[in-house]
């Protein structure tokens, strides 16, 4: 036990002891540095009345259902629902891109965007830069509605908002792709049918394996319906949702006729309202002799290190961006359409970044006719414009998804590999002309490149080679096709990086003990266990949010806990006077990334991270001299750089504290006592960061597959 700290020293303090039950709930407002007439404004309500109404609703819902279909499983016929639905939402979302994009483009859709190839520079390019900046000033604005709606509202009219979110992602969706900006659709699809299957969980009230049942249904509903291919959502829900969530072998048996029957029917629906044609156009292609398997495999190396490429430049520009915004105080609703902008001009040159549905797949492959093909230094070029275009519109927060890019970029890839090799070793003026080495067309190398980028770059290996060899329909492209994807997929695995911003997953931590309120904190400290690091689980979650749907953030799980039941109590606390230099080695020793500022009362002032050192350090040595820089003191700092001012208290919601670290790019916000005074603002008691929100999302996760698998056990026996 270490020494009770004076009054105006470094502390560093832990509270520990039983927390009062979770009756209230309350949303907080920011407390302002320095203020004596500031605090937190508490709005608090009573939750327990409306979640015994919430659940009182769905047990009538669920009644009814079952008086109207007694013999059916009613998870069963929610899965039917959740592919009927989705298959209908998915029409209407490619209806929408289709109509936005003939309103604002000119040309032949068959021919993509090729067309603006052949017209003079002069005439339009007001038309290439305007229509993807006006797409991102649409998706600036809707993206603001949608994060206002999530962060200001609480209980049920959190539930009731919350059914808009969908619709309003999926129409900021409409708009990137519609206006052309680089992303493809199929993530918004999934999400489509992941919202309404989380739709159906919620009104029924079921959780665990049931919901995660249902997720699965609709995103093989939304992969179905997107490529017009049922077999391949059915492999893409299988591997994407129930082999990653530690499932059993009955729950898997149990989910699988649920995910077939949904796919079948979102397909069914995609067909009657887009047509029978699959998503783009199969080439003629041969697969010649298996002397050319090397080569395939040759290409799955380079479409992993392309997938590699795709995952750490949107890694660096999402974090290129975030600094920006940092820096420039850029607004969040400018940035799609700077985003747009920088498409537009990308598009002035190349064209075919533009998204155009599929019909640009078919242009690289050359299955269109009346359309030329495009060389192969043109197309090395491709694949190194749309990355750089892909991941700008990601990260300057443009709504889509990676399958129809990493699709564009394996066929370019592909392409490219195929003429270099024919022109290599086919020929009588070939370098290296081999009699018995005969290259099949480059078309055959574009399908299986676009199949191994997509496993490289999603990790979905099976899923990428049974949605080819469905639309390809020809069992011979099997074996190099499945040699290039577990080469490409085995490549792009095997490379972890990290990303910061909200993309990042956070690393575990062993969970401290719950709270009280701040009158009963003591002032001595205790010991912890260290912090252990570990890496991201899956490189799709930080791509493609829409498609990690495995992980299932549903925020309704942590609307059950509470601040006070995540919260971590270690802690360093430094006052105004404190040097710079001793709460830098405070930092050091606690292995903190940053410090609570206090008054002598504990009541807190606000909160300082190693980033605002760094910069407040960067300012002053380029206006002082080095000596004057060690006498600066915390008050120094405040006065340089925008200190941390928000602050949660223990009754809350865990989403509230997660809400407010999204909103304000924080990765940890104080806790505070509930007794608030207009003499203090708050006294200090702990703090939540991410690693907090993790531990609670996954352990929950956990105790429901293990409450689902002793369910499912009982009924057996």
């Amino acid at each position: 036990m270490a020494p009770a700290a004076t009054p105006c020293s470094p502390r560093l303090l832990l509270a520990s002891s039983a927390s009062p039950p979770p009756l209230f709930r309350v949303a907080a407002r920011p407390l302002l540095l320095g203020s004596r007439g500031g605090g937190v404004r508490l709005r608090v309500r009573c939750g327990a009345a409306d979640e015994e109404a919430e659940v009182r609703r769905g047990e009538q819902v669920k009644a009814s259902v079952e008086e109207m279909a007694p013999g059916l499983d009613l998870v069963t016929l929610a899965a039917c629902l959740v592919g009927l639905l989705t298959g209908v939402s998915v029409v209407l979302f490619n209806l929408s891109v289709h109509e936005i994009r003939d309103l604002l483009w000119d040309g032949i859709p068959l021919r993509g965007a090729s067309w603006l190839r052949e017209e003079p520079t002069a005439e339009i390019w007001q038309r290439v830069i305007f229509v993807p900046v006006s797409g991102g000033i649409i998706v600036g604005g809707l993206n603001t509605l949608r994060s206002s709606i999530k962060t200001n509202s609480d209980g049920s009219v959190s539930n009731m908002k919350g059914v808009f979110r969908p619709f309003l992602k999926a129409a900021a969706a409409s708009f990137t792709l519609g206006t052309g900006n680089s992303l493809g659709p199929e993530g918004p699809s999934v999400e489509i049918g992941s919202a309404i299957a989380k739709g159906f969980g919620n009104v029924f009230g079921w959780e665990g394996g049931k919901k995660l049942s249902l997720v699965a249904a609709g995103s093989a509903a939304g992969i179905a319906s997107g490529f017009n291919a049922a077999v391949a959502g059915c492999f893409f829900a299988v591997e994407s949702v129930l082999w990653p969530s530690s499932g059993d072998s009955s729950s898997l048996s149990n989910s699988t006729p649920m995910v077939i029957l949904s796919a079948v029917i979102a397909s069914v629906v995609s067909e009657i309202g887009l047509g029978s044609d699959p998503a783009f156009t199969v080439p003629e292609y041969d697969f010649r002799s298996p002397t050319e398997l090397p080569l395939y495999l040759l290409l799955g190396v380079f479409c992993g290190a392309v997938s590699i490429t795709l995952s750490r430049c949107t890694a660096v520009t999402m974090d290129m961006v975030e600094r920006l915004q940092k820096t420039t105080g850029l607004p969040m609703a400018v940035s799609p359409a700077l985003g747009g902008l920088i498409v537009g001009l990308l598009a002035l040159v190349y064209p075919e970044v533009l998204y155009w549905g599929f019909e640009n797949v078919d242009i690289l492959l050359e299955s269109r006719p009346f359309t030329s093909g495009l060389s192969a230094a043109v197309l090395v070029q491709l694949i190194g414009v749309k990355i750089l275009a892909t991941s700008l519109c990601r990260a300057f927060g443009l709504v889509g998804g990676y399958y129809a890019p990493s699709l564009f970029i394996g066929a370019a890839t592909g392409m490219a590999y195929g003429k270099f090799m024919r022109f290599t070793f086919t020929g009588s003026e070939a370098p290296f002309h081999v009699p018995f080495l005969d290259v099949a067309s480059p078309q055959a190398y574009g399908l299986v490149g676009m199949a191994a980028t997509l496993a490289g770059v999603c990790k979905v290996p099976l899923t990428s080679v049974l949605l080819l060899f469905e639309l390809t329909q020809d069992y011979r492209i099997v074996l190099p096709l499945l040699g290039a994807v577990g080469l490409s997929s085995w490549i792009a695995s095997s490379q972890r990086f990290s990303t910061s911003g909200k993309g990042k997953l956070d690393s575990l931590e062993e969970k401290t003990s719950t709270i009280e309120e701040a009158k009963n904190v003591p002032t001595q400290t205790q010991q912890l266990t260290s912090v252990d690091s570990v890496d991201a689980t899956a490189e799709l979650c930080k791509l493609e949010s829409s498609l990690c749907v495995y992980d299932v953030k549903d925020d309704n799980v942590l609307e059950n806990l509470t601040v006070a039941e995540s919260m971590k109590t270690r802690y360093i606390s430094v006052s105004l006077k404190t040097p710079v230099v001793e709460a830098l080695n405070l930092m050091l020793v606690e292995k903190q990334p940053f410090v609570m500022i206090t008054e002598s009362n504990k009541s807190l002032l606000g909160l300082l991270t190693v980033k605002d050192f760094q910069d407040f350090c960067k300012t002053v040595k380029s206006t002082r001299m080095q000596p004057e820089v060690d006498e600066c003191l915390v008050s120094h700092v405040c006065g340089v750089v925008r200190c941390k001012i928000w602050s949660v208290t223990p009754h809350m919601p865990l989403t509230t504290a997660e809400k407010i670290m999204d909103s304000h790019g924080m990765d940890q916000v104080p806790v505070v006592s509930e007794h608030v005074n207009h003499q203090d603002g708050g006294i200090l008691i702990g703090f939540v960061d991410r690693e907090c929100i993790t531990i609670a999302r996954r352990a929950l996760a956990a105790k429901e597959f293990f409450s689902f698998t002793s369910e499912i056990r009982r009924e057996e026996s």
